[in-house]
């Protein structure tokens, strides 16, 4: 399918879903901060104007450079507007490579039926009243749009949560070679945003090949008919959770967010509808610390991976441990890496990993092929305390633009350095931009570079920019 393909982690990104910073951000209380899955309020205007900017005009200049080569200047001029950067406006790039969610569900709003169907259903979630739900529905489909996301009516009135994570765009669902599997999100914070996207998914005529191809999870009975202590047979995915690092081979997490038993679940569905031969599990710690896999670790290219050192092979076998330290701190059942590898024709015999250093070099050799060494890129160059403290910050929630050329925070130095080391370029968003424009970087041909994006605000949110990204489109690795 043309239009919808990722293979991989690392090839050339062609087209993806985002969702710019809205009103919801400035509509976080300290009160409902954790509630609403956020460590700290942070600052709208310097999210949307200091930071998220910067990595709209990059993704136009890989995706679609015709959007800003040769504009930047012009549309920083024009930046106290903002009209580029906002759906809806007369001025906005509205770009079919870098795709805006915001756009594709007032898209869908024109058409009476589906209007009136997801006002209903919203309203059923979010407990509204008759008279709300009439009022609703009298509104235009941009300002409905806005009412869903922020929760605001046009009069300021608030009428439910607004759903600040929608930024996250990749826990919403992933693509699998040409099928798409929707989330199902294990906070209740999240809830009207999976619906939204389920609704956009199924009826915007963008997806329309898609329709056949879309996997939904369903709830076991298991967890309806148990009591509280059952909960671990509900079924809960999130996107940052699942990983294609190959056309035959999947990762999921099971995590904070992600259940064994939707991990269960995804195994047994894809498997039966042929989309991949091979699904590896990684148990992680249910820590907040770590939250999804992409917290942990994420692919730069085929032969090279950045990952907090914590689940290395020398971490994993307590290496430089003396036999008192291993004793007096045993690990604890809940905090145990455990992963394993199921292939569809031989279920009955899964391979295990003893560390996650191991599950990256295997998946570089045997997926992809890499015959020389494979590189690991650790959180804070592995020094105490920069690697905890930089993968709190999203040193290992890297997003490839093309193999080799990733996006990241410039607040992580000591990570950083490690990229040096390994022969990476760090350049700051601005000079990328400045040095594009002026012919210096061009970006087809570009190697090993780690773009760095301003993050004083944005990293406060907990999430990077493979958490602020759905690829629906990436090329072949050859």
């Amino acid at each position: 399918m043309e239009d919808f393909s990722v293979t991989s982690e690392v090839g050339t990104l062609k087209r993806l879903l985002i969702h710019s910073p809205d009103s919801s951000l400035g509509k976080v209380v300290p009160s409902k901060a954790q509630d609403w899955l956020f460590e700290d309020i942070v600052h709208l205007d310097t999210v949307r104007r200091k930071e998220y900017d910067f990595y709209i005009k990059i993704l136009l200049f890989f995706l679609d450079p015709e959007k800003v080569k040769g504009k930047t200047h012009q549309i920083d001029a024009e930046s106290a507007k903002r009209e580029f950067y906002k759906p809806g406006k007369p001025g906005y790039f509205n770009s079919d490579k870098v795709i805006e969610l915001q756009t594709l569900l007032t898209d869908i709003l024109h058409d009476s039926s589906i209007k009136s169907t997801l006002v209903a259903s919203t309203c059923a979630i979010e407990g509204c009243t008759f008279e709300t739900q009439h009022d609703l529905l009298n509104l235009s489909p941009i300002d409905l749009t806005k009412v869903f996301i922020s929760g605001m009516m046009p009069d300021d009135q608030m009428i439910f949560a607004p759903i600040p994570n929608f930024i996250f765009t990749r826990d919403i669902g992933v693509v699998i070679n040409d099928f798409v599997l929707l989330n199902k999100p294990a906070k209740k914070a999240r809830t009207r945003e999976a619906l939204l996207v389920k609704y956009i998914f199924y009826n915007h005529p963008f997806f329309k090949g898609l329709k056949n191809n879309i996997i939904e999870l369903k709830e076991t009975n298991h967890h309806f008919l148990l009591p509280k202590d059952g909960d671990e047979k509900k079924v809960t995915l999130e996107g940052g959770d699942v990983m294609t690092v190959s056309k035959d081979h999947l990762l999921v997490g099971v995590s904070e967010r992600t259940s064994m038993e939707a991990a269960h679940q995804v195994v047994t569905t894809l498997f039966a509808k042929n989309v991949v031969s091979k699904i590896t599990i990684v148990k992680i710690p249910k820590k907040r610390d770590y939250m999804h896999i992409d917290t942990v670790f994420t692919q730069v290219k085929r032969d090279t991976w950045v990952m907090l050192g914590n689940f290395s092979r020398k971490a994993i076998k307590h290496e430089g441990e003396d036999a008192v330290q291993r004793i007096l701190e045993p690990a604890k059942k809940e905090d145990e890496l455990k992963i394993i590898q199921f292939s569809k024709t031989s279920l009955e015999r899964p391979i295990y990993f003893e560390s996650l250093e191991d599950l990256l070099v295997n998946i570089s050799q045997v997926d992809l092929g890499v015959k020389g060494k494979v590189k690991i890129i650790f959180s804070g160059n592995n020094i105490f305390p920069y690697d905890a403290r930089e993968q709190w910050t999203d040193s290992c929630n890297l997003l490839a633009l093309k193999e080799g050329v990733v996006l990241g925070y410039d607040r992580n130095d000591k990570t950083l350095d490690a990229f040096k080391e390994n022969g990476f370029t760090v350049i700051h968003a601005h000079d990328f931009i400045d040095q594009v424009e002026n012919n210096v970087i061009d970006v087809k041909t570009i190697q090993d570079t780690i773009i760095t994006m301003p993050s004083a605000e944005l990293s406060r949110a907990r999430g990077g920019f493979h958490c602020m990204s759905m690829p629906i489109l990436r090329d072949e690795l050859n």
